[in-house]
C-alpha cells in the first residue's frame, strides 16, 4: 500500500564500460519474467483453477458478495493482506494488459504469453462481476482495519467480508475510470483469441466511462474505509483522461479522441508535469499514451493540444533520468526514490513508461528533448534497464528484491499467506490473533516461497531490513509486478520487434578478493573515513560494499571539490566523475558547509580503495 512524500534530485554514475551488444548480459530476464507472472497466482482469491501452479495456496473468499446479493468471488488480494481493493486491482490489470500489448511477441517467444493472459483474465473476470449494473461498481471486499487486526491465511479468514460500492448516489469517478481503462486495455488483449469476451469487456468499459464522467466524485468519499489504505490523492480527473485514452486505443472512436483534445486543459492532462506514475496518479501514463497517438499520426485536429501532452510526458522521462529542470531523487545506488513505503512500485511503473516510450521514439525516428539537450531513445532504455537490474540484485547490498530470484532475496516477506504454513501441509485452523503469536513474530524464513513477488524495497540510502514486521520494505503488491512484466519481456526479447541495442555492463578490471580493514585519512581540512558495511560471496568471490564519509573540517564552506580514487575495481555511487578522471560532488550537491559530510559507496572484491583529495576551494 502506498503513501506520498516530496521528491528531490539525484544522479547515478556507474564506473563500468557500456558496450552495445546484441544480447543483454548479467541477468536471466526470462526467468525473472516467469517468476513475476507466477506471483499473481499466489494473490488469487476465489476457487483456484485446476492449472494453479502455486500449490501451497487453497480456495478462499468463497462467500464474497453474498451478503450484498452479488457474486464477488475471485479477483486478487492487493498485497500482503486479504482485502480486495478495486482501484489498485484495476490498475494492475491495466498495466498487465499494456505490457502484453507492447511486448506480446517477446512474451510468446519466452513461453509466458498464455500465463500473462491468464493473469489478466483472472482480474477482468472479477471486474465484470463487480460491475453488475451500468451505474454500479463494487470497489472493495473486506476492510483494512479488521483485516490488519488479524494475521491469517486467506483460507482461514474470519474477518469482515463486507462489500462496498459506488453508484449514482455515491460517486467514484476515479475508481470507475480506472476500471474502464482496465476493461478497455484488456479488450485489446483478447481481441483475436476471444472476440466475444473482448466485446463484453468493451461494453463494460463504455458503461463505466459514462458512469465516471456523468457522476463525478472521488471514490474514497463514498467508500471511506479505503481512505487509510488507497486514498485518491490526485482526484479523478487523471482517471477520466486515462480511461478515454484507453477507450480510444481500443475502439478508434473519435468521441474519445475529442474528449482528450477538448478536456486536456480542464482535467490537467496538458498542465501537470509529474514525477511519479502509479495506482493513484495517472497523468504521466495518459500523457505517454497521447504522445504515442501524436507520433503515430492519430491526433487529427488536436495536434497542438496533444503536443502539450507530449511535452509533459517528456518532462517526466527527463526528470526520471536526471536530465530535466526538476529531477526525481535517487539513492546513492542510483534507484529512483519516491517514498520509504513500497518505493519499488514507482520504480517499476516509471521504468515501464521509459521502456515503451524509448521504443516508440525509435519507431518515429525521434529523440527525447530534455532541458539538458537531446537524448537518444537507447538512453531511456538503458536507464530503465539499470532500474530493473538494481531490483534483480545489481545494488550496493547485492540483494534481489524479487523473491526467489538470485542467491540473496527477502526471506521474511510481510505476507499472510507465505508466512503461515500451507493449509495443505497443516490444515489446523489459524486464528485471528494466534497467527500473530505463532507466525508473524516468528524469526525465520517464510514456510512458503512467494516466488516472483517484488517487495517494497530499500530506503533512500539503499538500506533494507529483511524483517516481517517491516511492512514498508518487505510487503509486495500486485501493482509492483504488473509494469515489470512488460520491461522484462522487452529485455528478454533483445532485438525482437526493435532495432535498439541493449547496453551491457562490462567490468573495467578483474578484482582480487582480500579481507578489508577500515581506513581513515585526513588531508586538512578534509577527513575521509572508509569502512566495509556488507559482504557476500558470488561465484566463489567475496564482494564488499564500502561506505566512504567525507567531512569538511575547515570551518568554511568547500567548493570545487575533487577527489582522486585509485585501486577501484567496481561501480561507485554518489560522486560525479569529471572529464579528467577525478571525482567531484554529486550533481545535487554544489558545496559542503563546515562540519557537514557527504557519503559515497562502491562495491568490489578488493581492499578499500585509495581515496585522496586532489583540489578544493574555500568560500
Amino acid at each position: 500500500m502506498a503513501k506520498f512524500m516530496p521528491i528531490g534530485e539525484a544522479t547515478l554514475f556507474l564506473l563500468v564500460a557500456i558496450v552495445p551488444l546484441a544480447l543483454a548480459g548479467g541477468h536471466d530476464y526470462g526467468q525473472a519474467l516467469s517468476k513475476s507472472i507466477l506471483f499473481f497466482e499466489a494473490q488469487r482469491s476465489g476457487h483456484l483453477p485446476g492449472n494453479q501452479r502455486v500449490n501451497w495456496r487453497g480456495n478462499s473468499g468463497l462467500l464474497d458478495g453474498k451478503a450484498s446479493g452479488v457474486d464477488l468471488v475471485g479477483g486478487y488480494y492487493d498485497a500482503g493482506d486479504n482485502v480486495k481493493f478495486g482501484l489498485p486491482m484495476a490498475f494492475t490489470v491495466t498495466m498487465m494488459s499494456w505490457s502484453i500489448l507492447e511486448y506480446r511477441s517477446q512474451m510468446a517467444s519466452s513461453g509466458e504469453l498464455g500465463h500473462a493472459m491468464d493473469a489478466v483474465k483472472w482480474g477482468t473476470d472479477y471486474l465484470i462481476k463487480a460491475h453488475p449494473q451500468p451505474n454500479v461498481l463494487y470497489g472493495e471486499v473486506g476492510d483494512g482495519n479488521t483485516d490488519h487486526y488479524c494475521w491469517q491465511r486467506p483460507e482461514d479468514m474470519t474477518t469482515s467480508r463486507s462489500a462496498y460500492r459506488i453508484d449514482v448516489n455515491n460517486h467514484g469517478s476515479d475508481l470507475a475510470g480506472e476500471t474502464a481503462a482496465a476493461m478497455a486495455a484488456a479488450s485489446i488483449v483478447f481481441h483475436r483469441s476471444n472476440p466475444a469476451y473482448s466485446r463484453e469487456l468493451l461494453t463494460h468499459a463504455h458503461q463505466l466511462f459514462d458512469f465516471a464522467d456523468k457522476y463525478r466524485g472521488k471514490y474514497d468519499s463514498s467508500i471511506s474505509v479505503a481512505q487509510k489504505y488507497y486514498r485518491s490523492v490526485s482526484g479523478y480527473a487523471d482517471e477520466l483522461l486515462w480511461a478515454a485514452a484507453w477507450l480510444y486505443k481500443a475502439t478508434n472512436e473519435e468521441y474519445y479522441l475529442n474528449y482528450l483534445g477538448e478536456n486536456g486543459d480542464a482535467l490537467g492532462g496538458t498542465g501537470w508535469a509529474m514525477t511519479e506514475f502509479g495506482w493513484d496518479v495517472k497523468y504521466a501514463g495518459v500523457q505517454t499514451l497521447v504522445a504515442m497517438f501524436l507520433m503515430g499520426g492519430k491526433a487529427g485536429t488536436h495536434s497542438p493540444v496533444f503536443g502539450k501532452y507530449q511535452e509533459k510526458a517528456e518532462m517526466f522521462m527527463c526528470s526520471c533520468m536526471g536530465k530535466g529542470n526538476q529531477n526525481v531523487q535517487k539513492t546513492p545506488g542510483g534507484l529512483i526514490f519516491r517514498q520509504r513505503w513500497n518505493n519499488l512500485q514507482f520504480v517499476t511503473s516509471a521504468s515501464f513508461l521509459l521502456t515503451v516510450y524509448s521504443d516508440h521514439l525509435t519507431s518515429a525516428r525521434k529523440d527525447l528533448q530534455c532541458s539538458s539537450g537531446s537524448v537518444a531513445p537507447s538512453v531511456l532504455l538503458a536507464f530503465a534497464k539499470s532500474q530493473v537490474d538494481y531490483i534483480l540484485g545489481d545494488n550496493p547490498r547485492a540483494t534481489s528484491y524479487m523473491v526467489g530470484y538470485g542467491n540473496h532475496f527477502p526471506q521474511q516477506v510481510h505476507h499472510r499467506g507465505s508466512s503461515i504454513v500451507s493449509i495443505k501441509v497443516n490444515p489446523s485452523f489459524v486464528s485471528c490473533r494466534g497467527g500473530y503469536a505463532t507466525w508473524y513474530s516468528r524469526k525465520a524464513s517464510d514456510p512458503n516461497l512467494l516466488t516472483g513477488a517484488v517487495v517494497g524495497g530499500p530506503d533512500a540510502y539503499d538500506n533494507f531490513a529483511d524483517q516481517r514486521d517491516n511492512y514498508e520494505q518487505t510487503e509486495p503488491a500486485t501493482y509492483n509486478n504488473a509494469p515489470l512484466l512488460g520491461i522484462l519481456a522487452r529485455l528478454t526479447g533483445g532485438h525482437a520487434a526493435s532495432n535498439q541495442l541493449l547496453p551491457v555492463e562490462v567490468p573495467l578490471h578483474k578484482p582480487i578478493a582480500v579481507q578489508p580493514e577500515p581506513v581513515s585519512t585526513s588531508a586538512a581540512p578534509v577527513e575521509i573515513n572508509q569502512k566495509a558495511t556488507a559482504s557476500w560471496v558470488s561465484n566463489g568471490k567475496t564482494y564488499y560494499r564500502y561506505s566512504a564519509i567525507v567531512t569538511n573540517k575547515s570551518g568554511k564552506t568547500i567548493k570545487n571539490f575533487n577527489l582522486t580514487v585509485s585501486k577501484l575495481y567496481g561501480p561507485l555511487w554518489g560522486l560525479t566523475k569529471t572529464l579528467g578522471g577525478s571525482y567531484g560532488f554529486p550533481k545535487w550537491v554544489r558545496s559542503l558547509p563546515a562540519d557537514q559530510s557527504i557519503e559515497f559507496v562502491y562495491v568490489h572484491s578488493a581492499p578499500i580503495a585509495d581515496v585522496s583529495v586532489s583540489s578544493y576551494t574555500l568560500a
